[in-house]
């Protein structure tokens, strides 16, 4: 009995231009022809051509499967090279099912990146929508620091500084400021990391400062913004004075009186551009797309996530 290249195609699955290609790679010796000049293939053909899809299926290039015949170490090197790749994607797709199923249970997670999607039902959409922005330029052990922030309780502070209008009175303004200082001031000497930008990102400077001022400038109103500037102002003014304090007594990093710090300022070089508490960055001057100079301020040390 012998059958055609479409029959033993039929036989093991697969496809006449597929048995043709290994004929033309060597992987499957040409038959005999019959009279007419058809290929006539017997049993052999379909076992080889069986083997050689079983290992396709495995996931080995049709390149290494002479060397996974072989049994050798060359063998043994591709079955454990594809063993790992399988292990990963295996990973990858139990990872992907319990994100789905974060998904399926609490909507909000969908906004949220990978590792903080726990925190969905504490943070409104736009907080949400500033940590999906970050994590774009943030590294991991940066985005660590800022779920380690997210994590705690959260304040009267917190919804005061949200619910904001924009038209809030300077009053209202200059209060909520200075009653987020101390908090902002503790996230700096908690997570000192964050303070610089360049070495929190995994982007160039210049893209990570895009993307932090563009996501301030669309998710924060004017009320939001000058606030936030407030704060790194006093802060500025504080370090200041610490500073002179410290110079005028010849000991650098002795606390202020009624700071509590042993050390230099917790607060960064306003001159840099960095991620406070919260994840909020703070900048030097910029002109902030959809303001005009008159309105732009420097950013400052200041909750995007957690005032």
């Amino acid at each position: 009995m012998a059958w055609s290249t479409r029959q033993l195609a039929e036989l093991a699955g697969t496809t006449t231009k597929a048995v043709r290609h290994y004929h033309e790679i060597g992987l499957l010796d040409e038959p005999e022809r019959a009279s007419n000049g058809y290929k006539r293939y017997g049993v052999s053909h379909l076992v080889r051509l069986l083997r050689i899809r079983r290992l396709t299926d495995l996931g080995v290039a049709l390149a290494d499967v002479p060397s996974v015949e072989s049994g050798d170490e060359k063998a043994r090197q591709v079955l454990r090279g594809l063993d790992a790749e399988l292990a990963a994607d295996i990973e990858r797709r139990q990872r992907m099912r319990r994100e789905l199923a974060a998904v399926m249970e609490n909507r909000a997670a969908l906004d949220m990146p990978q590792h903080f999607r726990t925190l969905a039902d504490d943070l409104p959409e736009t907080q949400r929508s500033l940590l999906m922005a970050y994590s774009s330029i943030l590294t991991p052990v940066a985005m660590a620091a800022l779920q380690e922030q997210l994590a705690g309780p959260r304040g009267d502070l917190d919804a005061e500084f949200a619910a904001l209008a924009e038209d809030a009175s300077d009053e209202v303004r200059q209060r909520l400021a200075e009653r987020m200082v101390p908090d902002v001031r503790q996230q700096h000497r908690d997570h000192p990391g964050l303070a610089d930008l360049a070495s929190s990102s995994h982007r160039e400077t210049a893209v990570a400062e895009s993307v932090v001022v563009h996501a301030l400038v669309e998710y924060y109103n004017r009320a939001h913004l000058d606030v936030l500037q407030r704060v790194h102002a006093i802060l500025s003014e504080d370090d200041t004075t610490e500073s002179e304090s410290n110079d005028a007594r010849g000991s650098a990093g002795v606390p202020v009186s009624g700071r509590g710090s042993l050390g230099p300022s917790p607060h960064p070089d306003p001159t840099r551009r960095g991620i406070g508490m919260g994840g909020c960055p703070y900048s030097r001057q910029h002109d902030l797309p959809g303001r005009t100079a008159a309105e732009s301020a420097p950013l400052p040390a200041t909750p995007v996530c957690r005032p």
